[in-house]
């Protein structure tokens, strides 16, 4: 699954904020209105309803989304969410953060998200299979690997992604594996997959970090814990899912970071000494939560934001800072390894204290980025061993960082209006060559 977390209320939704942004970088692009209407809406969506048997024999409808936003660049491509508060709202500023991010990194696919209303962390195994593979039997006609293709986030996982790809195989009645991503690496699977989206952000926060004259040690394999004369930079993550566990892990075994605090939705822990986030998830699969973890201090979700830390990492939901918090940020990098974690209020008070914002669309790309080389492999029938996908991941990041950050300064802009305005470009240009406009 992707991420545990809080959920912050915010008046302004995702897609508020998105359209925003959108609306922001089509002014200084010169767009017509007409061109603009078209970039802040969705090109289709599918709404399901999706009859399950549950365990004690009684039948739940749960309702499902499926928002496929742009496709001028090539087919949609957009994690799957199992939440509670799932909305369709949600779901659109996701599916369009998707195509901006696919085209800032130039890859040949558009943006879609999706979704099922659900609680699944009290749904047995038996239940969320029957819900999964309905949700794929609902969307059969409208996905595929030339139409779109799904892959796991929120509460979903390689587990789910293989439900999922099974079914639509037996709907087809042949395989195509290639219909999802992040699967099991015995349905075609690639290697980096699971670590992706945090190994491309710390790839990013490495770029950042030398703007910022912060001191990163790039270490391979294991640290030698006996290597301490430097101060290790500080890092908080919020969110203790498979991105933010990953997130801390890279930041202390891959870059020397001292991982000083961690939350899940049931709270956070702090020790300025640092954390070793394997020892955490142990504790955590075992005790069901992070508090009371041995040496460390309870704190809420809220103040770790607000810690005096280098870096700090939102790896939940959206809206996490806003106008509200954002003044009592301390970090000098807010990595935005979620979608939409800092809102556009909280975005303008976070830039006016210089704090080096790294944007969604450009942090968290290491996901897409490694989906699209599993839909390659999948297609060439190859498979690719780990080093090789780690190091095509981190070319392409590195690149992508440096030319936002040289856009950002060449025409004073924030990082994340040059990243959606590269994005919009690249769009726009797709659009224009198939005569959509």
């Amino acid at each position: 699954m992707d991420e545990d977390h809080d959920i912050f209320s915010a008046e302004e939704n995702l897609y508020d904020s998105v359209r925003k942004n959108i609306c922001t970088c089509a002014v200084d692009m010169e767009l017509t209105a007409d061109i603009e209407e078209l970039l802040k809406k969705p090109m289709r969506e599918i709404h399901v309803s999706i009859p399950v048997r549950m365990d004690n024999g009684t039948i739940k409808t749960f309702q499902g989304f499926r928002v496929q936003y742009n496709n001028a660049r090539g087919p949609t491509k957009g994690g799957i969410r199992y939440h509670p508060d799932e909305n369709a709202d949600t779901i659109r500023g996701l599916a369009a953060i998707m195509a901006m991010k696919c085209a800032l990194n130039e890859l040949p696919l558009g943006g879609a998200k999706g979704g099922i209303v659900c609680n699944p962390k009290k749904m047995s195994d038996g239940e969320t299979e029957r819900m999964s593979r309905a949700y794929i039997q609902a969307l059969g006609p409208f996905i595929g690997p030339d139409i779109d293709i799904p892959a796991p986030d929120v509460y979903t996982d390689s587990r789910i992604m293989g439900w999922m790809a099974d079914e639509y195989c037996k709907c087809r009645g042949s395989s195509h594996f290639e219909v999802i991503t992040g699967k099991p690496l015995s349905l075609g699977g690639s290697e980096g997959r699971s670590t992706s989206t945090a190994r491309g952000g710390w790839f990013t926060v490495r770029e950042a970090a030398k703007e910022m004259g912060l001191e990163l040690h790039e270490v391979s394999g294991h640290l030698n814990e006996n290597n301490s004369g430097r101060k290790k930079p500080s890092v908080a993550v919020q969110g203790f899912g498979n991105v933010g566990y990953n997130a801390a892990l890279i930041g202390k075994e891959s870059y020397d970071c001292r991982i000083v605090a961690l939350s899940d939705s049931r709270g956070g822990i702090y020790n300025e000494e640092g954390f070793d986030p394997r020892s955490v998830m142990k504790y955590k699969k075992e005790n069901k939560t992070l508090t009371g973890y041995p040496g460390s201090e309870s704190i809420t979700n809220k103040e770790l934001l607000e810690l005096d830390v280098d870096i700090m990492i939102p790896a939940a939901l959206e809206h996490v800072i806003t106008d509200e918090n954002a003044g009592n940020v301390k970090a000098k990098i807010v990595a935005e390894f979620a979608n939409g974690p800092v809102t556009t209020g909280g975005e303008e008070i976070l830039l006016g204290k210089n704090i080096h914002i790294i944007p969604d669309i450009l942090c968290n790309g290491g996901g897409v980025i490694v989906s699209y080389y599993e839909m390659v492999q999948n297609l060439n029938m190859d498979h690719w061993d780990e080093d090789y996908v780690n190091k095509r991941l981190d070319g392409k990041m590195t690149r992508t960082y440096n030319k936002v950050l040289a856009s950002s300064k060449l025409h004073s802009i924030s990082m994340r209006k040059a990243s959606y305005t590269m994005a919009l470009n690249k769009l726009v240009e797709s659009m224009a060559a198939r005569g959509w406009i």
